[in-house]
């Protein structure tokens, strides 16, 4: 994470718990643990969620350094920087906060942070903190400190999944007559499963010249905008397809039609069964949950492409037993998963008459086995083949989190994330560092995931005047 002249990293106990390994990425720069860290991690390790299982991790990572010399001192790591376990001195303290019993965790490890700025000062020091606030203390007393974003990654750079481009008529006609346009992609240089293509990015700057397998497109005329397609890339096989709404229950998948271009973007993914894995991303009220449910619905039920449709979202935090609730695994999580049964009582077209009169709900469909609602606290170690998933605020899961679930996936399987960066409940993610965010941008180019981000609302004109305004 380092050119140049060594730096010492003093970390923060939200960074160990954000990501174990941390101490392993800042290079052959020095890190040091304020002491007062490992007794905040000791009161994680025993919980059975994911903060425990960061804490358990740390601790085994910093024993083996521990064997291997003395963590007061300094011991050299693999990329050539010394890790060390300190604490502070009294004359490091705050002014205000002399007396120890007042000391606060932040308020110590802080002071280990000023201790090293004290001690080395031709060394430059930097606080690593997750916390706002506290970069905002460390600032004020005349630390350097900054957020932990060990992959270099902003939400401002996120890739959208979708463009539009200015072409040649040429092309938009012969997408109308053959569906399809071969085109030649190159390699880019510039990004890792990035392609260039001269005709489609004529006159844009090098950065958006830049394409992705599975990226959609709304080509539009040169020399008429009212002429336009919407086609998907595929530079793998160097051509672009135009999109289709002749496949089978896309024009009206269980009652849902696309309202708009990031609509169909996404409807058309989630129908591709050769798209394995689906991103979709959007505020409050733009119809990612209810899109991806009547895909999955359809697929599942009208199609038998999928031996059932499994919906989860996060029971928060992830990894905590859903009890001190009555009733069995089903009645705890009913309150969870409300929204989805709302959701999908809308898709049968259910409303409180037919309900008093017995008309078949969700519940039948569970019953028949083509719907499960899961919860993602017992879904390490299962192997799932032949479903199609989709998880539900996918934003409030950690990088490591979103690595499980994916990772469970059985031949035949699609898994579909949906979420809203900006609405996160979970303390130990933000904007940049959420699952969701951290599997877009990994899976950016590859030829079996795809992402659209759906920004115009469609709840109501209410509700997309009040996510404007408010």
């Amino acid at each position: 994470m380092s050119a140049g002249k060594i730096k010492n990293f003093v970390l923060d106990t939200n960074v160990i718990l954000h990501d174990p390994l941390a101490i392993t990425k800042f290079g052959d720069n020095n890190v040091i643990i304020p002491i007062y860290v490992v007794e905040e991690v000791d009161n994680f390790k025993k919980q059975l969620n994911e903060l425990g299982r960061s804490a358990r991790q740390f601790s085994r990572t910093l024993d083996e350094y521990r064997e291997k010399g003395n963590l007061a001192q300094g011991v050299r790591m693999p990329s050539g920087g010394l890790i060390r376990v300190i604490p502070t001195e009294r004359k490091y303290m705050p002014q205000d906060n002399i007396a120890t019993s007042k000391n606060s965790p932040d308020t110590l490890i802080m002071s280990v942070a000023l201790r090293v700025k004290a001690e080395q000062p031709d060394v430059p020091c930097i606080f690593i903190t997750k916390d706002t606030n506290l970069r905002i203390r460390a600032d004020g007393m005349g630390l350097d400190s900054e957020n932990y974003e060990e992959r270099g990654f902003s939400i401002d750079e996120l890739y959208p999944g979708a463009a539009e481009l200015h072409v040649d008529a040429d092309i938009i006609n012969e997408l109308y007559q053959s569906r399809e346009v071969v085109v030649p992609f190159n390699e880019s240089p510039m990004a890792p499963n990035a392609y260039e293509n001269d005709e489609l990015t004529e006159g844009l700057n090098e950065s958006e010249k830049l394409l992705y397998a599975n990226e959609y497109v709304r080509l539009v005329d040169k020399a008429e905008e009212n002429h336009t397609v919407m086609a998907r890339l595929m530079p793998q096989q160097n051509k672009i397809v135009a999109l289709s709404t002749t496949r089978p229950g896309f024009g009206n998948v269980w009652g849902i039609k696309a309202r708009n271009k990031e609509q169909h973007f996404a409807l058309d993914c989630l129908l591709d069964d050769n798209i394995k894995l689906v991103t979709l991303l959007g505020k409050a009220g733009t119809g990612k949950t209810l899109i991806a449910l009547a895909a999955g619905l359809q697929k599942a039920t009208e199609e038998q492409a999928y031996s059932k449709l499994l919906v989860a979202r996060p029971i928060f935090p992830l990894g905590k037993d859903v009890g001190y609730l009555p009733g069995g695994i089903e009645d705890k999580l009913n309150p969870w998963m409300q929204p989805i049964f709302d959701n999908v009582e809308f898709l049968m077209g259910l409303n409180e008459e037919d309900k008093r009169r017995g008309r078949r709900s969700y519940k039948e469909l569970i019953d028949m086995g083509l719907l499960q609602i899961e919860a993602l606290t017992y879904i390490r170690g299962r192997s799932i083949p032949n479903q199609y998933i989709i998880v539900d605020e996918a934003q409030n899961l950690t990088p490591h989190e979103v690595k499980t679930i994916i990772t469970r996936v059985g031949q035949g399987t699609k898994v579909v994330l949906t979420g809203d960066p900006y609405q996160i409940d979970n303390p130990y993610v933000d904007a940049d560092s959420n699952g969701l965010t951290y599997v877009i941008n990994k899976f950016k180019g590859i030829d079996i995931a795809a992402t659209v981000t759906l920004t115009k609302g469609e709840r109501s004109k209410l509700a997309e005047i009040a996510s404007n305004l408010l």
